[in-house]
């Protein structure tokens, strides 16, 4: 009776070539000496030292499209937040404190009444 090679199985298909390129070898880190902190420190000064934008939501309204080309200079959008309601403060999408418009040297301004923190409520 002839013999007939078998299938491979299927982890024996798997399986990369037993060569020292593919093996996964066990690797031990040194520790890192103490010294380093401070440099680590020196990288988050920078970080603290950027600057981001920060956005102030007066609030939001929904007009149809055909009102919206109408628009022109002088035109008036009535929002719906009350005029003594506080404004949100959003860094990118995520809103993070809640401030009252305020005036500062002919400037508008905010005066932070909150901090909700990253992905606080949206409102």
């Amino acid at each position: 009776m002839p013999e007939t090679a078998e299938a491979p199985t299927q982890n024996e298909s798997q399986q990369a070539p037993a060569d020292d390129r593919t093996r996964a070898q066990s690797v031990e880190f040194p520790q890192a000496p103490e010294g380093e902190a401070s440099a680590s420190a020196g990288q988050l000064d920078i970080l603290l030292d950027m600057d981001v934008p920060v956005t102030v939501a007066l609030g939001t309204t929904e007009v149809p499209v055909r009102r919206l080309l109408q628009l022109g200079p002088g035109a008036v959008l009535k929002l719906e937040k009350p005029i003594e309601a506080p404004v949100d403060l959003y860094l990118k999408d995520s809103k993070f404190a809640e401030a009252e418009v305020v005036v500062v040297d002919n400037r508008f301004a905010v005066r932070i009444k909150t901090i909700t923190g990253a992905g606080g409520s949206e409102g």
